[in-house]
């Protein structure tokens, strides 16, 4: 079975393309929490967690 997110997938070698992965959702989930939408939010900023997790903080191995 595939990860859901794989890091050694050839579209994230680029280190902007994982940030990008992780930053979106993040932001998109400020914007939900300022438009008054917390369960939106909460699920944006749980995504760009985990892909920033996986994608930038996880060590490899």
């Amino acid at each position: 079975m595939k990860p859901f997110l794989d890091p050694d997938h050839p579209m994230f070698r680029r280190a902007w393309v994982r940030w990008v992965t992780a930053l979106v959702p993040l932001g998109w989930g400020a914007f939900e929490l300022w438009l008054g939408n917390p369960f939106w939010a909460v699920l944006f900023a749980a995504a760009g967690l985990y892909a920033g997790w996986i994608l930038i903080a996880k060590p490899k191995g």
